[in-house]
């Protein structure tokens, strides 16, 4: 059996094209004359250099971006300083571009994109910092680790892709997406084999995509494979609207790469021992791992892997160092972005306050540290220490507690003594809800209605076995209580009521008994 005849690519697309027009278009003749402007397509409507306000109001200098920088990251001083003047030089430029303040010829405009790279272990704060950097300025900023791209963009992801993620991060505003910031993590992932055996080797082809990114290029503003995008901008021809731009322009996008770059310590120290081989060998003393690292030059990184054309679009480089015990204790400490912060939102979501102390947080940077995964331990530490008592506390009677040296060390015997002083806190709050509940009960309906000891230990018992708030549980159970109150104390006025125990069981059939039994007297 032959074959049927299968229609080419092109004929595909057509139809495709013609059936989503004939099921999509609008019935009414669009107005080619108004571009839309709403909702997605905000990028559509052109927009001034005046209107790009990040630019117009950017004024500061390196020193007033570090001093922003220091009250979120702690140490990095070297990193931060050459961050903040890296990106006033840039933003300073693109600020002149943009108001048209460059002198008119050619030679004078040339300017080299201050790219800059990031040298350090995980967990230093080098994301947090350039995240920072951007709100400050107010630009768009796009995350993004370097191993899930390919040279291709058939397997895993574009590199074009990222600038495309400036517009929507911008809220389709082309002109806003244009200054942003792209920061790459583990780039030293796509080093090439070059002197590392087992490297992969397709990390040189995504070296070489990410070139032209970094120079400066024109992005198409939809992905060519990406075929939702093509229809959507089929229709959008078709219903007359028409794209302002394009493309994204990225010559004034700031492009910051970060890695850790494990063994490139050895390659310097390799080399410095060369250098120095027979004459003056003996005065060469680099004990410091950072040491190493502060020696980097371009050779070292092509022999770690890169392309030398690449590592020359990142002429800004920086050595973040690995953060001690000290500097754990102050990011919980000083840090406006202290992650104490969050628990502490945490557990007054509960209606818990919860309070650390000094003791308690050298504590747990101590433990944080063995993680070896520098800030990022915190959480892992704090999570492991505080997990059950996020499960516990919550509806336990617990209002507040401490956490102290002593806490970290045993957490479970705290946990435990902390759950018995919440259930005798919690059972006096629900006797004190409940009488208050028969007091007002009583002042609305001008009867008097109290309730025994035993009884009311058996409310509250009742409550937390059915999981119902003791103001709930009286409310359900005494709401018809006055009817049978007033004929009780119809013959009998201000007689008082005492409930007992048999009327937390069946508070019906008990007040039945005494209305029956105050008739029977009568």
């Amino acid at each position: 059996m032959s074959d049927p005849k299968l229609p080419s690519p092109d004929e595909i697309q057509k139809r495709l094209a013609e059936m989503l027009r004939s099921a999509f278009q609008d019935k009414s003749t669009p107005d080619t004359a108004t571009p839309q402007t709403s909702g997605h397509d905000d990028y559509l409507t052109p927009k001034t250099q005046k209107e790009i306000s990040p630019l117009s109001q950017f004024h500061y200098t390196p020193r007033q971006i570090k001093a922003h920088l220091d009250r979120f990251v702690i140490r990095q001083d070297e990193a931060k300083k050459i961050l903040s003047i890296a990106v006033c030089d840039h933003y300073h430029h693109a600020r002149a571009v943009a108001n048209n303040q460059m002198p008119c010829s050619k030679g004078s405009q040339e300017y080299t994109k201050q790219n800059v790279l990031l040298i350090g272990p995980t967990g230093v704060g080098k994301t947090y910092l350039v995240k920072h950097i951007a709100d400050l300025i107010g630009v768009p900023f796009v995350k993004a680790d370097a191993t899930k791209f390919s040279e291709t963009g058939y397997v895993g992801g574009d590199v074009d892709d990222l600038v495309r993620e400036l517009v929507d991060r911008a809220g389709g505003d082309i002109s806003l997406a244009e200054i942003g910031i792209i920061f790459l993590d583990e780039i030293d992932k796509i080093a090439g084999s070059q002197g590392h055996s087992g490297r992969d080797v397709s990390g040189r082809g995504v070296q070489t995509t990410l070139l032209k990114l970094m120079e400066e290029t024109e992005v198409p503003l939809k992905n060519p494979a990406d075929m939702q995008a093509q229809i959507q901008a089929v229709m959008e021809m078709q219903r007359g609207r028409h794209l302002h731009k394009e493309t994204i322009n990225t010559r004034h996008i700031l492009f910051i790469v970060s890695g850790a770059f494990e063994g490139l310590n050895r390659i310097v120290r390799r080399r410095c021992q060369k250098s120095h081989i027979g004459f003056g060998a003996n005065a060469v003393s680099i004990d410091l791992e950072a040491s190493l690292l502060h020696a980097t030059t371009t050779r070292d990184l092509v022999e770690y892997g890169f392309e030398p054309e690449f590592i020359g679009r990142l002429p800004v480089r920086s050595i973040c160092h690995p953060l001690e015990v000290d500097d754990l204790f102050s990011i919980m400490k000083h840090s406006e972005g202290s992650i104490i912060r969050q628990y502490e939102r945490a557990f007054h979501a509960y209606g818990i306050a919860v309070h650390f102390e000094d003791a308690a947080l050298r504590e747990i940077a101590c433990l944080a540290i063995q993680e070896k995964t520098g800030a990022r331990g915190l959480l892992t530490t704090l999570e492991k220490l505080l997990r059950d008592f996020k499960y516990e506390l919550p509806d336990s009677g617990i209002e507040s507690f401490t956490v102290n040296a002593s806490f970290v060390k045993d957490s479970s015997f705290y946990l435990t003594q902390l759950l018995q002083t919440g259930s005798a806190q919690k059972e006096l709050t629900m006797k004190a809800v409940a009488t208050e509940f028969l007091r007002h009960f009583s002042e609305q309906h001008g009867v008097q209605l109290e309730i025994s000891e035993l009884a009311l230990i058996k409310l509250v018992q009742r409550a937390l076995t059915e999981g119902i708030s003791m103001l709930d549980l009286c409310e359900k159970l005494f709401k018809d209580y006055q009817f049978g109150l007033h004929l009780i104390q119809k013959g009998k006025p201000g007689a008082k009521l005492i409930l007992q125990e048999t009327a937390i069981d069946d508070p019906e059939g008990y007040l039945s008994e005494l209305v029956v039994q105050s008739y029977r007297t009568d």
